[in-house]
């Protein structure tokens, strides 16, 4: 089915998760979309990367059952949640036998489903649980908002949070949401992650959702698939690499590639702009109207995630298919989160994934020492000696993996001072942090605010001004 001959032309650039998500709402509502990615396959942050003779993701990801337009949009592009993923009540399980703790929720209604889990669990103190219940009734109480905001560590020290507490559960958690640890990170946007899942009134909304499929084929690759089936043109290894204002006939893209046919101009009357936040920041700073909201972009700064694989024999298992691990970078011991890939794809027989988030230490090791680090916590913490000497590694680090979640940081709003020109990403206003279904929320936003623009007279659109201040629409 092809989209109108009179829709709105729009290009979005940038072929990571937001980018998909605009291009796909907006060719729903009837736009000519064409999606550009500098890169040859879409993704962006998450997508796969060729490692001996095989594709791994650049990263191991969690999803949460509260990410419902990703999920909403999955479906809609022919990707079906219920097999892309292992769906596991939300869980935090250490290794047996060390000084770790193992919650986990049992398949009851909310909130019955956590108090089970707080009473089942092991390697929590009275002290622990009472602490842990209290912090989840005020902050039930408080609607899940601060009137100040501050640190995560601070957030926990008001509320009388235990040491082992802080240890075992609230920096694993900070860590994994908000990729910036609880000394540096946003108290409000971790309640708002707690909010929508712990706090949901449906226990799905607390599930974490492991994917199975290989982060491509989740939703960019379905999303390109589905937008080539409606006429749309998606076109990678494209750079946009300067645009420039076309009055009322919208905006003029340069393009490089050889995709283009080497440098081409093209126009269009309407961009969305779905790249990270500095290449943002660069396509804005030649336009006057855009100083201040390139600046704010280029202020940004970042935190990586590393995650080390580790291939072993064939039939080498963990018990679950994975573990929380507890971190200590003095003693060496950098992995947060272990998983058992065979048990997501088989055809991944005794490969394990180690993701260190907030990476910036690890990141500044050499690869093979970072992997032998990993590989000699994994031996001691599972008891298993053979763990320490797998017969290959992989170190694979994304450098710019997410903004840094810091208290009250002022992020931008979709729309720009620039008539017909918007933005989508995970860095933009919401009160989420820099997750994919923020990313996926800020697509839809985009396409709204496209809408609203392609819907004023033609001879007014040049004229229009809109404000970089408003965000997306609220995650409640």
């Amino acid at each position: 089915m092809s989209v109108p001959e009179n829709g709105l032309r729009v290009a979005v650039v940038g072929g990571g998760w937001a980018g998909c998500a605009a291009a796909v709402e907006l060719d729903r509502r009837g736009a000519r979309v064409t999606l550009f990615e500098a890169a040859r396959s879409l993704g962006g942050r998450a997508r796969g990367v060729a490692v001996r003779g095989a594709m791994l993701d650049n990263g191991q990801h969690i999803l949460l059952g509260a990410y419902r337009d990703t999920l909403r949009l999955m479906r809609a592009v022919g990707v079906d949640p219920e097999r892309a993923f292992l769906r596991l009540p939300v869980q935090m399980r250490y290794p047996a036998g060390g000084d770790g703790m193992d919650f986990a929720a049992p398949r009851l209604p909310a909130p019955l489903h956590l108090i089970v889990a707080l009473l089942r669990a092991r390697g929590l103190a009275r002290e622990d649980k009472l602490a842990l219940g209290r912090f989840s009734t005020a902050a039930r109480w408080m609607g899940w908002q601060l009137y100040k905001d501050c640190t995560v560590e601070e957030l926990l020290l008001r509320f009388d949070q235990t040491e082992r507490l802080r240890r075992l559960l609230w920096r694993p958690l900070c860590i994994a949401a908000l990729n910036t640890p609880p000394e540096r990170a946003s108290a409000q946007v971790f309640l708002a992650v707690l909010r929508d899942s712990l706090g949901a009134k449906k226990r799905a909304a607390s599930d974490m959702l492991v994917p199975r499929l290989p982060m491509g084929a989740l939703f960019p690759e379905a999303a390109a698939a589905h937008l080539a089936r409606r006429g749309a043109a998606v076109r990678s290894g494209v750079k946009v690499a300067a645009l420039a204002s076309a009055g009322p006939d919208g905006w003029r893209l340069a393009l490089n590639g050889q995709a283009a046919g080497g440098e081409a101009v093209e126009t269009f009357d309407a961009v969305v702009l779905a790249t990270p936040a500095p290449v943002t920041a660069a396509l804005l700073a030649p336009h006057p109207e855009a100083g201040e909201l390139a600046q704010q972009l280029s202020a940004f700064t970042h935190e990586p995630i590393a995650t080390c694989y580790l291939q072993y024999a064939p039939g080498t298992r963990l018990d679950l298919p994975f573990y929380a691990l507890e971190d200590d970078p003095a003693s060496g011991r950098w992995g947060q989160f272990a998983f058992d890939r065979a048990q997501l794809d088989p055809a991944q027989d005794g490969l394990l994934a180690v993701v260190v988030s907030a990476a910036l230490d690890a990141a500044a090791l050499p690869q093979d020492a970072l992997a032998a680090a990993i590989a000699a916590q994994l031996a001691q913490d599972f008891r298993r000696p053979e763990l320490g000497a797998p017969a290959w590694t992989q170190v694979i680090t994304e450098k710019r993996a997410t903004f840094t979640c810091s208290p009250s940081l002022e992020r931008p709003g979709n729309t720009t001072p620039l008539p017909g020109l918007v933005l989508a990403g995970d860095y933009t206003a919401s009160d989420y942090p820099a997750t994919l279904e923020t990313a996926v929320r800020s697509g839809l936003a985009a396409a709204t605010a496209i809408r609203a623009y392609g819907a004023l007279p033609r001879e007014k659109r040049s004229l229009s001004h809109s404000h970089g201040t408003q965000g997306p629409t609220s995650v409640r």
